[in-house]
């Protein structure tokens, strides 16, 4: 609640710093709204994918998944 009410806050002090200086504000009221609602949406993705791959992500290899130099394979050279 209380980030809601400091959000509420600032933009009223940038909205009366644009009023006295007589800045309009740079995107029209609609599409800033929308522009808000992509970046919440965006940042709730973010954040169900980060739960939903992020320990597939972050899982180191499986030992048997790594080249060893002992496994008697030699690097091929390159045709062309």
């Amino acid at each position: 609640m209380l980030s809601a009410v400091l959000s509420l806050v600032a933009g009223l002090v940038v909205g009366i710093g644009y009023g006295l200086c007589g800045i309009r504000s740079p995107a029209p009221p609609a599409i800033a709204l929308l522009g808000l609602l992509g970046m919440l949406a965006g940042e709730r993705a973010a954040v169900l994918a980060l739960r939903h791959f992020g320990a597939r992500l972050y899982a180191a290899p499986h030992a048997h998944a790594l080249a060893h130099p002992s496994d008697g394979q030699t690097p091929q050279a390159p045709r062309g």
